[in-house]
């Protein structure tokens, strides 16, 4: 007779201590659990207390294999967080340009908004990057979009400061 015993089953207490170490893999981009647990039935999209996915996590604090092991196994690039926050947003927010680039080939909207209505644009041009502003461009993001308030990405630039990134919305308006 084998001495395989089935898995007992785990109570509260020991789920929500798997499920937060699950999502520290991911926010401290441990492409490889990630993908095992994943292979053995972990949902993709898996949301913490704030809504946040695996795939924010690990595109928030910048996680290039871990991102791409998510998104293999089908992760969702346009599901928002409890905030309204997506992942491209975050990526834009930090200023992580390669990030930015793999969620957009990987099927991110260029223009998907967050639940106030800013894009990643609006981000962009607002922390100065001008690179990100570049690229975001090319992929044809609207520099005449208007979040909420009515804000434009280059009212956005102008109202922090931004001055690189108003003078290349601005040389687009003129």
């Amino acid at each position: 007779m084998s001495d395989q015993r089935s898995p007992t089953p785990m109570n509260d207490e020991e789920a929500a201590a798997f499920a937060e170490e699950v999502f520290d893999r991911a926010r401290n981009g441990d492409a490889e659990m990630l993908g095992r647990l994943l292979e053995k039935g972990l949902p993709v999209n898996l949301r913490n207390g704030n809504g946040d996915t695996l795939l924010m996590l690990a595109s928030y604090h910048g996680h290039l294999e871990a991102v791409r092991v998510l998104l293999a196994h089908g992760a969702d690039p346009q599901m928002a967080n409890d905030k309204g926050q997506l992942p491209i947003a975050g990526a834009a927010f930090k200023g992580n340009q390669q990030m930015i680039e793999l969620l957009v080939e990987q099927g991110a909207q260029v223009d998907g908004t967050s639940a106030d209505g800013r894009t990643a644009l609006m981000l962009a041009a607002m922390f100065n990057r001008t690179a990100i502003v570049e690229y975001l461009l090319r992929q044809g993001a609207n520099p005449a979009h208007r979040d909420a308030q009515g804000t434009t990405p280059l009212a956005a630039a102008q109202t922090m400061g931004a001055v690189d990134t108003a003078a290349q919305l601005q040389a687009l308006a003129g």
